[in-house]
């Protein structure tokens, strides 16, 4: 247990570290406030599909592997899914307001998943995140999209929907990463080191960006529906995820990363869609504040009782 804390706690610091490093710079303005956004343009289109593609393009992947891997995650996040629209009811929020628990209780944090994988369980911990990563991406648009549309009146389009997943990058990369796998095409020589030295810088950017978007003062007198959010997000789904893994027979490196992507906290690109359809933008971004800062808590209790491989 004590090789194991210190594991955890080798690969936890720095990450959080450069959460916090990131809201001290945006409280103290610097170098300004217009730079985060474009930073976190430049980590999602640039850095962090260089990451996925060299992951996943020069993994070892067993393909029943890697159709296990899918079928895990997407039991999960429907799994996940089917409880939160059965717990509707229990909750006083209006359909806005029940949007932003959902994408709470459902979506991830990338940025945090990956990095963590990658801490912990080395490069064959990147493949499998990159994988999961790979299913729940678009998964989790689908079902984030589809509650919007319907609980706060937003309208959207299947071809609207279709076609913000088309040309997510992480997708995009997703596919180009399995393809260059599977064709055995791999990356071109002399790419790979540029690919990996752009891929790496995606994980501290984008982890102080995350931090960047923080709003501590935004949690004060909503106590009760954010406990239960981040009961939901932080307990109640890496435990499912658990279960499904031990239900279907999976690998110790594919659990440990299956439940370490269902305990991360939900990610900033969910203000960002709540904001554009209809959702409860202002409690979103309290949902996503608050989980973060809880996971500096629950993330290394998860990592610990999975071990460290």
């Amino acid at each position: 247990m004590l090789h194991n804390l210190q594991i955890v706690s080798a690969a936890v610091v720095p990450i959080f570290a450069l959460i916090g490093l990131g809201h001290l710079l945006y409280r103290f303005d610097f170098p300004g406030a217009s730079f985060w956004p474009q930073l976190e343009r430049l980590v999602y289109f640039i850095l962090l599909p260089a990451l996925l593609i060299e992951a996943l393009a020069t993994a070892r992947v067993d393909g029943s592997r890697a159709l296990a891997v899918a079928e895990a995650v997407g039991l999960t996040i429907t799994a996940m899914t089917v409880l939160m629209i059965a717990l509707r009811r229990f909750f006083p929020l209006d359909g806005p307001g029940f949007t932003s628990m959902f994408q709470g209780a459902v979506r991830f944090n990338s940025y945090l998943g990956i990095a963590a994988a990658l801490s912990v369980y080395g490069p064959d911990g990147a493949a499998v995140a990159a994988m999961a990563a790979a299913v729940m991406i678009p998964l989790v648009n689908v079902y984030c999209v589809a509650v919007l549309s319907h609980y706060a009146s937003a309208q959207a389009s299947p071809r609207t929907v279709v076609r913000g997943i088309v040309r997510n990058p992480l997708i995009i990369s997703c596919v180009i990463g399995i393809a260059l796998n599977v064709t055995g095409i791999g990356l071109p020589f002399g790419t790979e080191g540029i690919m990996e030295s752009v891929g790496r810088a995606s994980l501290p950017l984008g982890l102080m960006t995350v931090g960047a978007g923080l709003q501590l003062r935004s949690a004060r007198g909503k106590g009760g529906v954010l406990a239960a959010i981040a009961g939901l997000k932080l307990a109640v789904m890496p435990l499912l995820a658990w279960c499904v893994a031990w239900l279907l027979g999976m690998t110790t490196l594919e659990t440990q990363v299956l439940v370490l992507f269902g305990a991360l906290p939900t990610a900033t690109s969910a203000y960002i869609l709540a904001r554009q359809m209809g959702g409860d933008a202002p409690l979103m971004a309290t949902v996503l504040t608050t989980q973060t800062a809880i996971s500096f808590i629950t993330l290394p209790v998860v990592l610990l009782l999975i071990g460290t491989g």
